[in-house]
């Protein structure tokens, strides 16, 4: 879990940096790379989650 915590965190960084530098240089391929890098890391976030709900439903029943 921590590892995967990790990717969600770096993923989120990644796409702070695409858009930090489409502010800086203005090159529109920068806020497409950080749109798509956020958008995987809220579906990877909501993966994660499901895991977690599935485990809890699991060990409760």
């Amino acid at each position: 879990m921590g590892a995967f915590r990790a990717l969600l965190l770096l993923l989120l960084v990644a796409g702070a940096a695409c858009f930090a530098a489409y502010a800086v240089s203005g090159q529109t391929r920068y806020r497409h790379y950080g749109l798509r890098l956020v958008l995987w890391t809220v579906v990877a976030g909501l993966v994660f989650f499901a895991v977690l709900i599935v485990l809890r439903l699991t060990e409760s029943g």
